[in-house]
């Protein structure tokens, strides 16, 4: 039988279908050093600048780019992989991280206390005609960028060069999607309301009822999952090749269901110390408009900013950018010690092309639909926020047109033996 090699965003370590845990690569000494040096840096910096919690903060994202590298914990591939081949493994690990985040986000947003003198409170947004143009927009974006929002960030830290292009068009999306941001809220031309948010929490049982429902739906779920799996005779995913035994942690691949375990328990944490859980694209929203301010633009003009100080204020008092930039350097030092650190130096046109159009629709998507697949998502739904459950369904409509939008830029959709990236 074929296999199914997916190795997501990060798809150079499978360049080498013949490597064995005796050949890996050395550890690359410099590139080990000068993430480490840099996130120690900047750690200490924001200790004594910002406060323990800044420092916190990016140590927890230094954690989640450890493991998004480590586990290749794909958002973009496990929506590809059972549209293309009815391979339903990786969504399977999304309903185990969205279970275990949402029974650890309950009695913390119950509670109402949490580190560092923070009031938690979920991401529940409200459901509009944004978010349901905007998911859709999104999954299109992710299949021609070849990356998620969390994806982009660790494969950026672990030198995929093609993923810089996207992180470049998905702050340059993200620009023009908080630039328009107002015609899509609430009272805007395009701001169609459908219902007011929606927490799952708010039934007679509370969050218990809650958890109940959302552990519930995602049962029925991976139980689909693997019913398409076996009538489409899905190919299984190859192994990336690694190491063996405890090396495995530092110079190997880990197994999905440990990706998300630590992925919902390091979101958990975020809760905790920010007060807010996890997103992505607020950051890139806040750094493209630093961006414009920077070369003449007055972003402080644009409704979306007006009465916000953020853009005056450094970026390290911003809890999403101090996660992103977390990630990028935990994915820089996982990378080097695992020996994998890309070194690409050339990228077709039409790679270029597709990458630049998908990161573009990845910002601007996100932008309007109040989050990505981390934002909207996974902290959505672990939230218990319906908004979640339907920007996760809408990505996955846009998954299945970006798949065939990919043909319009001379690329070919992976097969069953291909590497997907």
């Amino acid at each position: 039988m074929s296999t199914l090699q997916d190795t997501d965003h990060a798809g150079h370590h499978s360049d080498r279908p013949g490597l064995g845990a005796a050949t890996l690569p050395p550890p690359s000494v410099g590139v080990v050093a000068t993430g480490g040096l840099a996130a120690l840096g900047l750690g200490w910096y924001a200790f004594l600048r910002y406060g323990a919690d800044r420092a916190t903060l990016l140590a927890i994202g230094v954690a989640l780019g450890v493991t998004l590298y480590h586990a290749r914990f794909g958002f973009t591939s496990a929506w590809r992989q059972l549209v293309s081949v009815g391979q339903g493994r990786g969504l399977q690990a999304h309903t185990l991280m969205l279970g275990v985040a949402a029974v650890l986000f309950a009695p913390i947003l119950a509670g109402g206390v949490g580190l560092f003198g923070t009031a938690p409170s979920g991401f529940i947004a409200p459901i509009t005609l944004g978010l349901f143009v905007g998911s859709v927009i999104f999954g299109i974006g992710m299949q021609l960028g070849g990356a998620c929002a969390s994806g982009t960030l660790y494969a950026t830290g672990s030198g995929h060069v093609p993923v810089f292009i996207t992180l470049g068009g998905f702050i340059g999306g993200s620009i023009l999607g908080i630039r328009t941001l107002h015609w899509w809220l609430p009272g805007g031309e395009l701001g169609f309301v459908v219902s007011d948010p929606v927490s799952l929490a708010d039934t007679r049982f509370g969050y218990t009822g809650g958890v109940v429902l959302t552990l519930t739906a995602l049962a029925a779920i991976a139980g689909v999952a693997e019913v398409v799996r076996r009538r489409r005779q899905a190919p299984p995913i190859q192994p990336i090749p690694s190491t063996a035994g405890a090396g495995r942690i530092l110079r190997g691949s880990w197994p999905l269901w440990v990706g998300a375990l630590a992925l919902a328990g390091l979101n958990a944490l975020v809760l905790l110390t920010s007060g807010s859980p996890w997103g992505v694209t607020g950051a890139f929203r806040l750094w493209g408009s630093k961006l414009v301010d920077a070369v003449g633009g007055n972003p402080a003009a644009w409704p979306a900013w007006q009465g916000n100080p953020a853009l005056e204020q450094s970026i390290l008092l911003d809890n999403t950018s101090v996660t992103n930039l977390g990630i990028i350097l935990g994915a820089l030092v996982a990378a080097g010690i695992a020996g994998n650190f890309s070194q690409q130096r050339r990228t077709p046109r039409n790679i270029v092309a597709a990458h630049s159009v998908g990161g573009v629709a990845m910002g601007y998507g996100a932008s309007i639909a109040f989050g990505c697949n981390i934002g909207a998502y996974f902290s959505g739904i672990a939230s218990l926020s319906l908004h979640g459950w339907i920007g996760g369904v809408m990505a996955l409509a846009g998954t299945w047109n970006g798949l065939r939008l990919r043909r319009s830029f001379g690329l070919t959709n992976p097969k069953p033996t291909d590497s997907v990236c």
